[in-house]
């Protein structure tokens, strides 16, 4: 019975417990009792009467099966060199060789024990993460903290952000960080990221992530607002331009900004020091004018020193909670980037407001001397390039130009490219549409465009009267005429087409006189002189 007991009992026994416990047997069997437990359990009679020296100590039960010193030696201890060998593995320019042969290699724990067993030192992979861990050693990846060159008064602007945040916060007046999110291709395209799938049902994604041709993108422009931990986030179609911006601070204004704070009479804004609202854009603080004009508020702007974007609020506030919602996402279209940054919140009560913007902001847009100039704009004592204030006033009055100057292009368009046919418009309409959008221009003084491949040409003066630019603009937005085609038909240099497009498309969208396309197109000089009934002859074209 006590060689079936010690069967089943013992190997659920640690090595000491085995011990006291046929010591315990010996002792209870009496004379010659070590023997017959030895012989009963298998085991060597010392290890029997070890066990039952150890029983007759009476000493306190202990943690530890072996007695201190037991077992094999470390090899940090039995092999000296190892740890300092490791350690030039893995850090060669400071304790090691600068050619030391995994210099260029993975240091992984497999290509280090391999290493390390070459040069004489027999260790496995789980001993060299042991080794490593107990000199303070863990797996990192890299760190995003060299800002580049550091200006002299970087701190001294932080404070001064601080101050002023302080300053506007403290009176209830509003305060809000700006910048342009990175702009997104949509399509299958993989995201970084994890969402939970049943097992072996991924997102199938494109296998390269190199865009398609003509591939939609998505601009996304945000506003946050400092006190209220809120968001806004216009989608854009176009260009990330200094227009795109001050078109999102209007609608958060006119959609959430006025409403919040009904009483304010300033605004804040911190900036970053690059981008579509860098304090180097003269169409960002043209822009900003003329919100300041006609929102009644009067604009105060902070930006960031050089190198720091990463300190922007809005940064670590709303656009890391953006990528967060996104993960493992494929972004297929502007419906789902607007829909998941509007469903973009966190437990601190942090909400998005996400729309989309398909309007046009083209860019190469410029600013003259004489504009600048006239802007309400007041420089800050400190700093007075990175810090600004816009008051709510119009612009001065820039110098009428002489005679010279306001001479326009004689009208190039044939009579017959007026029918109300062709422009949706009789005579009348037309020319009060000209004078409206002459009138807007006058409101607003004139800004510039230039070709990437053209020479620089100015709004109010050029190859095109402005008649004909407008025109043009209607006829291609109404029937898709190819601009080739109405290159041919005024007679105009190559790039005056589009330039006018250029001009005039903004210009109606911002008096709210879009064109509405025709049901059909009418891509060639045939298909207009059909539309209103004309043959299309050599004498006609």
């Amino acid at each position: 019975m006590l060689g079936e007991v010690l069967a089943r009992l013992l190997p659920q026994l640690d090595e000491r417990q085995r011990r006291l416990t046929l010591g315990a047997a010996a002792r209870v069997l009496g004379y010659g009792g070590v023997r017959r437990v030895a012989r009963l359990a298998g085991v060597a009679e010392s290890t029997v009467a070890r066990g039952a020296r150890e029983l007759d100590a009476d000493q306190e039960p202990a943690d530890r099966v072996r007695t201190a010193g037991g077992g094999r030696k470390p090899l940090r201890e039995s092999d000296p060199g190892l740890v300092m060998a490791l350690l030039a593995l893995v850090e060669p320019d400071q304790r090691g060789d600068p050619e030391s042969p995994l210099r260029w290699t993975v240091k992984s724990t497999r290509n280090l024990a391999a290493e390390l067993t070459r040069q004489g030192h027999q260790v496995g992979p789980d001993t060299v993460a042991a080794l490593l861990k107990a000199e303070g050693f863990s797996l990192q990846g890299t760190s995003r903290t060299t800002e580049g060159a550091r200006h002299p008064d970087r701190d001294a602007q932080f404070h001064y952000i601080n101050d002023r945040v302080k300053e506007f916060t403290a009176a209830g007046q509003p305060v809000i960080s700006v910048d342009t999110k990175k702009k997104e291709v949509l399509g299958s395209y993989a995201v970084a990221g994890q969402e939970w799938h049943r097992s072996g049902q991924p997102v199938q994604v494109r296998a390269h992530d190199f865009p398609e041709k003509d591939a939609q993108k998505a601009v996304p422009y945000g506003i946050y607002d400092l006190a209220a931990d809120a968001g806004w986030v216009s989608v854009g179609c176009d260009g990330d331009t200094a227009a795109f911006a001050v078109a999102t601070l209007r609608r958060w204004w006119d959609g959430e900004g006025r409403h919040r704070y009904p009483g304010a009479t300033r605004l804040l804004i911190t900036a970053d020091a690059g981008g579509s609202n860098g304090y180097r854009v003269r169409a960002w603080k043209k822009g900003l004018a003329d919100f300041a004009h006609a929102a009644g508020l009067e604009v105060a702007v902070c930006h960031f020193p050089p190198g720091t974007s990463k300190w922007n609020k809005i940064e670590h506030r709303l656009f890391s909670r953006i990528s967060s919602n996104w993960r493992g996402r494929p972004l297929t279209s502007h419906e789902v980037v607007v829909n998941t940054i509007g469903a973009t919140t966190t437990r601190t009560g942090l909400t998005v407001h996400a729309e989309l913007d398909p309007g046009a902001y083209p860019t190469g847009v410029t600013v003259p001397d004489e504009v600048m100039a006239a802007l309400p704009l007041t420089a800050h004592d400190w700093h007075g390039t990175w810090n600004y204030t816009l008051r709510p006033e119009p612009p001065t009055p820039t110098p009428v130009p002489t005679s010279e100057d306001r001479t326009q292009p004689d009208d190039r368009a044939p009579d017959w490219l007026h029918h109300p046919t062709l422009t949706g418009m009789d005579t009348a309409a037309f020319a009060d549409l000209l004078a409206e959008v002459e009138q807007y221009l006058l409101d607003h003084p004139p800004i510039s465009l230039h070709h990437k491949r053209a020479r620089h040409r100015t709004l109010r003066r050029g190859p095109l009267s402005l008649s004909d630019r407008l025109l043009v603009t209607v006829i291609r937005h109404r029937w898709k005429t190819q601009i080739r085609v109405l290159t041919s038909l005024l007679g105009s240099p190559a790039a005056a087409v589009g330039d006018a497009l250029h001009e005039m498309t903004p210009v109606l969208e911002a008096i709210d006189r879009r064109v509405r396309p025709a049901p059909i197109t009418a891509p060639t000089t045939a298909d207009l002189a059909n539309l209103v009934g004309r043959t299309h002859t050599k004498n006609a074209k």
